[in-house]
């Protein structure tokens, strides 16, 4: 289990103060106005950054990040994760998981039949789909609606699900 989660991404600086563009990787975008503190990872050093404010624009966050200060700087942290403490974290509804606990689950039919591991999840407008990476390296995908997936175990790290006609 991932002790910090990513909840956006850099994409670039905006203006000249040093505010960057975050795109959000959380469900729910507004979670940054409640935010105090971020870990940036720039896939070599990892800093804790205080917010200092936040605005929104069409499906970007623009944020003021503490020991950014000019354009030049906020360009050094382009597709840099911004990551929050698990205890950060908004409350899970039921059947709702994070990503990133699922991963690496065994995903199995409803009649036993082992289908692959859970390579990764699409995420998408309607619902988030699914991509099971079977043995001989092809890939299914699911949809994750009530049809199809039956029951997730974290204990046991499996994923039971019902296949539609035609999803292999």
């Amino acid at each position: 289990m991932e002790d910090r989660l990513r909840v956006g991404v850099i994409t670039s600086p905006h203006g000249i103060h040093g505010e960057v563009k975050i795109f959000p990787t959380t469900d729910d975008p507004q979670r940054f106005k409640k935010l105090k503190k971020v870990i940036v990872d720039t896939h070599k050093e990892k800093k804790e950054m205080e917010i200092g404010g936040i605005k929104f624009f069409k499906n970007l966050v623009i944020a003021t990040l503490s020991g950014i200060e000019d354009r030049t700087q906020a360009e050094k942290y382009r597709s840099a994760d911004i990551l929050i403490e698990r205890e950060d974290a908004l409350p899970l509804g039921e059947d709702e998981y994070y990503i990133c606990d699922i991963l690496g689950f065994t995903v199995t039919n409803d009649d036993g039949t082992v289908l692959g591991t859970l390579e990764d999840v699409l995420t998408s407008c309607a619902n988030d789909v699914y991509v099971v990476k079977r043995e001989n390296g092809k890939e299914i995908l699911i949809p994750s609606t009530k049809e199809c997936v039956l029951s997730t175990d974290l204990n046991s790290k499996n994923i039971v699900v019902h296949l539609l006609k035609g999803m292999i």
